[in-house]
């Protein structure tokens, strides 16, 4: 899509924010709907035209782009005689960047199709920084002919790779987040025991973060928790979120992960603390 598009998004949140405002950087019409209207007002007044609910976006959208917490958020959004698949013009594109249920995105793909509109799940990864700089890793479920029509206003994100048919997207973003949940806690057990032996842990991680152990997270978050910053860029109510839908998804392939259980047990801790709300770096607390 090369020409200016008039584009709807839902979900201005910590991650909805940073992304929605690219489309405007680029010259797009944007429309907005979010369940605060607070949270959308920086794009407001950036610009934004605010709609006062899903089906409003959806009759003034021809791309519409969800970012929400939760599967229930997207079903309430997407579904219903209000929700966008109902309310959308055939020929508009759907795009979910929610990290949800790969069954769910089955299900908006299908019911999408029998009105003429195209679904896309296309989780991301990279946090709100990538939101914000635009470097987001995009993982994209659904019709290669839809992806091939998007690819280039995905581009304005990041970098957008189509996985396969519609819910890949979603099964992508969980070997993510299976990846992600061991690594954090390796990267907190390290910190941890740097500080416990008496080092100075910003000058092991000089060493560290350029051997075996490279990773994006010890370069990227331990720095953070190690200053005492556990405020969100993803919420670890909502990286709960993700790892129960990843073990369920894994049960029912007959696939046991005891790293992701052991992971989310951790996490959970902290959330039965009252820290749901904190960043995901926050599982540091647990070893400091």
């Amino acid at each position: 899509m090369k020409r200016r598009a008039s584009i709807g998004f839902i979900g201005t949140g910590v991650m909805g924010a940073g992304m929605a405002r690219h489309f405007l950087t680029a010259g797009h019409t944007l429309h907005v709907y979010n369940r605060t209207r607070a949270r959308a007002e920086s794009l407001i007044e950036a610009g934004a035209c605010w709609q006062p609910g899903a089906r409003q976006v959806a009759e003034q959208s021809e791309v519409i782009c969800t970012m929400l917490g939760f599967p229930g958020d997207v079903e309430e959004i997407y579904f219903g005689s209000r929700g966008l698949i109902e309310n959308s013009a055939p020929g508009t594109f759907l795009i979910d960047f929610t990290t949800s249920k790969p069954a769910l995105a089955q299900q908006i793909y299908q019911q999408a199709q029998q009105r003429g509109v195209h679904a896309l799940d296309a989780p991301v990864s990279g946090g709100d920084r990538g939101a914000r700089e635009a470097t987001l890793s995009i993982m994209v479920g659904g019709s290669r002919e839809a992806f091939a029509d998007l690819k280039e206003l995905l581009a304005v994100l990041g970098n957008a790779v189509y996985q396969g048919p519609a819910g890949s997207g979603q099964h992508t973003k969980m070997c993510n987040q299976i990846a992600v949940a061991g690594v954090m806690i390796g990267v907190c057990e390290s910190m941890a025991y740097a500080v416990h032996a008496g080092l100075d842990p910003d000058t092991v991680l000089q060493s560290i973060a350029h051997g075996a152990a490279a990773s994006w997270l010890l370069s990227n978050i331990a720095p953070r928790f190690l200053q005492g910053d556990y405020a969100a860029g993803f919420y670890i109510k909502h990286f709960i979120k993700d790892m129960s839908i990843a073990i369920e998804a894994a049960e029912e392939m007959r696939l046991d992960l005891p790293g992701l259980g052991l992971a989310k047990q951790l996490y959970q801790r902290l959330a039965d603390q009252g820290h749901g709300d904190l960043g995901t770096q926050a599982l540091y607390r647990l070893f400091a």
